[in-house]
């Protein structure tokens, strides 16, 4: 099986436990992070060339991966002032 980029452990690689810990313990984080893995895998197979469609809707896919993306990582640097 193919090895799927920019995966939360790829993108968040020193933050992945606690990504783990918080999609156990948060049902906000548990979404955002859900949404960024299957927007992710959705992406992955439009370039793959398993899911055809259109590049508009390749981009918009995109743009919601990376603000999926930030949002998460807001909430990460949220909690490391909490700490």
């Amino acid at each position: 099986m193919m090895r799927i980029p920019h995966e939360l452990s790829d993108e968040f690689s020193q933050e992945f436990q606690l990504i783990e810990r918080m999609i156990g313990a948060n049902r906000e984080f548990a979404r955002l992070a859900t949404d960024y893995e299957e927007t992710n895998k959705e992406i992955f197979g439009i370039e793959s060339e398993e899911h055809p469609t259109t590049d508009e809707v390749l981009e918009t896919l995109k743009k919601r991966r990376l603000l999926l993306k930030d949002e998460i990582a807001s909430f990460l640097r949220k909690l490391h002032r909490r700490m």
